[in-house]
This record gives C-alpha cells, structure tokens and sequence, in this order.
C-alpha cells in the first residue's frame, strides 16, 4: 500500500535554517519505499491570515482563497506528514501556526511528526511542544518519535550534509514509526467510507 507522505517546511525566511534540513531528509526518504514524498515549501502556499467568514471546520475544501483551497487540495491528498518546524521565540513559526489554522477536516485522522531545528542546544523541542496541542485539536495523531537538531549551523551544511550527530539512525526509527501509523490510520479511514 503506497501512501503519500506531505513533508512541510514550516518557515518562509530568506535565511531559514530550514532548507538545510530539507537538503538532508529529502534525498533519505527516498530509502522508504513505503511513502510517495512530497516537500511542501509554505512559499508556495502564501496564505493571508485566516480570514475566512466560517471556521474551517466543515469547509471541504470551499474556501473563498484562491490559495486556500491550493493547500486545501493538497493537504486533503497526503495520509501523513513530516513537520520541518523552526522555533522562534520558544515558539512555532507563525506562518506554520497559520497554515495549520486554515484547515481541519483535512488534518483529521492522520499521522503527523516533526523534525525541529534551532541554533542553540534546544534543538526546537518547545516549538514542538506547542505543536503538539496544535495538531490533536486537529484531530491528528502526533506521534512521540521525533527529530530535533540542535545547533543547525555546525550540524548541517547549506546543502544538507549532516556533519555531527546520530540524525541518520534517528530518521530511521521515526520512519518504522511513521509507516506503522500511515497505514494503519490510512485503512481505518478507507473502511470508515
């Protein structure tokens, strides 16, 4: 069962850190014969901030915003997702917050982890945290495997060539964990049709 993993890099910054992390785990998760991947890179999705009349809650999909309905389209598409999430000010990116605002029905019932990063010995994980509560309110079940890279800049390269740390190993076992849920949410939500 191929299932279609949606791999969103959470900061739009002309100098994020991200796209170091992006370098590294994109060409990895090739390896995962279990996962189509796609990176969603929030600049291609500029989205204002919700503004929407109703709460995407039952929207399916019938947004006013051009754009809106673009990630809509998108997110309703994948089964699972990988969260590439900076952390700024103890906190998630507001552009992140926001793309996950957007919608809901979308999110619902499927698995969801998160590769953190930050230039100090925090590694994002606070960023994190919050996210958590974000996306259970989404009804999206986020798993306890996660990635957080600390001091990005002596970690990884510009073009994602991991210089310390045991990153690789880590990846693996997020993805075992990854696969089991992806699969198993992805049937209940099939033999729930």
């Amino acid at each position: 069962m191929s299932m279609k993993l949606g791999v969103i890099l959470g900061s739009i910054r002309d100098i994020r850190r991200g796209n170091r992390v992006a370098q590294w785990l994109m060409p990895q998760l090739e390896a995962f014969e279990a996962f189509e991947t796609e990176l969603l890179d929030l600049r291609d999705y500029p989205l204002p901030f919700f503004d929407e009349n109703d709460s995407p809650e039952g929207h399916n999909g019938d947004y006013a915003n051009g754009i809106g309905r673009k990630w809509s389209a998108k997110i309703k598409e994948k089964d699972a997702y990988i969260i590439i999430a900076p952390e700024y000010n103890h906190g998630t990116s507001a552009v992140l917050k926001n793309a996950l605002d957007w919608l809901y029905d979308e999110w619902n019932r499927k698995p969801v982890t998160f590769i953190s990063y930050s230039p100090n010995a925090v590694g994002g994980v606070r960023g994190v945290e919050q996210l958590r509560q974000n996306v259970i309110e989404l009804q999206m079940a986020p798993l306890r495997e996660a990635i957080h890279i600390t001091y990005v800049l002596d970690t990884l390269t510009e073009d994602g060539k991991l210089l310390q740390g045991h990153y690789d190993e880590r990846l693996v076992k997020l993805m075992e964990e990854l696969d089991w849920w992806s699969a198993a949410l992805k049937a209940a939500r099939e033999n729930k049709k």
